[in-house]
Formats: C-alpha cells, structure tokens, sequence
C-alpha cells in the first residue's frame, strides 16, 4: 500500500468524477482519479444541454476542458482500471496496476456501459449523430425527422413515446416478444407504429440508417434511439455489500453517499437520468460532504 493516503479516490474520468475532483482539489484536498479511458460522454458528438454553450459542444471537448482545470490544479489521473475495492481501518484499499492505494474516501463515477443494437458501424453513426441514446439530451434536435426506436417494448416503449411529441413519424422496433398490453395500447393511440423484429440489425444508407429484417424488408429513418438496457458499472460497491437496486444503480442518500461509510456514488451509476447536468449536481453535493467529513485543513 502506498504510504501517503489519499483524501478521496474518484474512480471514474468523465463529467461526474472530474466535476468532484474539480471541487475538491479547490478544497485543497489530496485526490487522485483513476479512469479506463472510455468515458461514455465522450461518444457525444454535440451536446445543446450544457448551460454557457449557445452553440453546444461535444463530449470530447467537455472532457478535454475539464481536464485542462485539473492540470492547472495539479491533480493526479491515471489511466488505468481499478480491479478492487476494499474496506481498511482508516478507509478503503484500491487495487491498480498490481498496486495498493490508500484513500479516505471513494467516490464512484464509473457511469454505465450502453448494450448496443446489432450495428457493424455504431460507433460512426453515433459520430455523425444518426445513432443515438438520449432523447432528453437531443430530441429538439430530432424534431419532424424519420425516427425509429430499438428494443424491448418494455424498455422502449416510454422513449417512443417520449419522441412522439416531437415527430409525427416514429416506429418502435420491438427485438422481442412482451405481453404489456398497456403500453401497446399506449403507443397505438400515441400514434406510434410497433414492428416485432427480433432478428433484425441496421445499417448505413445515405444520409440516414435502415433496418434490415430477417425476410429481406426494409424500413428508413432519420436517426435510431437504441433502447436496450446497459451495464451499470457499481460492481466496486456492490462486492462491498452497498445497497443498489435489480439493475445494479447504487442507492445514495440526499449527500450521494451510498450504504457503505465513506464510499459515495455519482453520476449515471446512481441514476438512469443520464444528464451532465445531473452528474455535475451529484459531484458537488458529494465533493462538499467529503470535504466537511474529513479533518479540518489548516493553512
């Protein structure tokens, strides 16, 4: 184990945990964050929700801006995946690159991993904003475009109908069978067409993408929202024993904390509200209770 210890670990590089880490190095708090590198903000071509930024700005950029705050303050990164997190006398213990590390305090920000439709090209299309996974982020943006909507009706039905108020034209291609009778009903009166194809996958065509059914059919739109679930990346915490629910979102109380003392959750690993916005609030409400949990700093 190392011997200086840490006042707080952010294990997680994106908006949430470079918010915090912001915040608590301006606190003039010891910290250190530990990120894979694959940040899932930075997939966001252009992003209309960040307060400041008339004509938006990408993921990457945000990243990069945020990075460069850190530099000025001097806050260690590292590129690497913690491996484990464990409980020690005087806080946690965290595994990388085959060493120990001691921090007083953790801060989970490591988001979520999106499960993909069946698209050789989705990286690409979600450069060029064909393929994409945040209604409330960019619907605007989408308004009076050819949309369509992938996934199980369970999971896609709600962001069918959420995108039905700003398009005319809006399909839902279920990949699976589902006995909601309510929320096919639903989505009939909205309007919204509902396609079962379970074996189907897209492709680029020109300027927008098509979806290629098993018997040879084929539909056209503007974009397509995939809606098919994610990994919630709380593993850490949970191997901890801290409370989360069925699909593995931590839970946290009014300061972020989650069940486990001194280990905090931010950011999309404790919300299915997948906002910059939102992880920005999380990281200041939790960068503002470590640093009044920790012993006083004297200049």
């Amino acid at each position: 184990m190392t011997v200086a210890r840490l006042d707080c670990l952010i294990v997680g590089g994106g908006p949430a945990g470079l918010m915090a880490a912001i915040y608590l190095a301006r606190f003039r708090r010891s910290v250190c964050v530990v990120d894979t590198g694959a940040s899932r903000a930075a997939l966001i071509p252009r992003s209309h929700n960040v307060p400041g930024f008339v004509h938006g700005l990408s993921g990457a950029e945000l990243i990069e801006r945020m990075s460069a705050q850190l530099d000025e303050l001097s806050v260690t990164r590292v590129e690497a995946e913690v491996t484990a997190l464990r409980r020690h006398d005087h806080g946690f213990e965290a595994s990388w690159n085959g060493d120990a590390h001691a921090a007083a305090t953790v801060i989970l920000a490591s988001g979520i991993v999106d499960t993909h439709p069946p698209f050789a090209e989705w990286r690409e299309a979600v450069a060029d904003g064909l393929l994409r996974y945040c209604p409330v982020c960019d619907a605007f943006e989408a308004t009076g475009h050819r949309i369509g909507v992938i996934g199980p009706l369970h999971l896609a039905a709600s962001k069918a109908l959420f995108l039905r108020a700003y398009s005319r034209d809006v399909t839902l291609l279920a990949t699976g069978p589902d006995d909601d009778q309510g929320a096919a009903s639903e989505l009939l009166d909205a309007g919204v067409e509902v396609v079962f194809a379970p074996d189907l996958h897209l492709r680029r065509s020109g300027e927008g993408i098509e979806a290629v059914f098993a018997d040879g059919r084929t539909m056209q739109f503007d974009m397509v929202y995939p809606a098919m679930g994610a990994e919630v990346r709380s593993q850490l915490a949970v191997s901890l024993g801290a409370k989360h629910v069925g699909e593995g979102y931590l839970k946290v109380d009014d300061h972020q904390r989650t069940s486990i003392h001194g280990l905090y959750g931010i950011g999309d690993v404790v919300t299915d509200l997948h906002q910059i916005s939102v992880a920005f609030g999380h990281a200041a409400v939790a960068a503002c209770n470590i640093h009044h949990s920790l012993p006083r700093r004297l200049a």
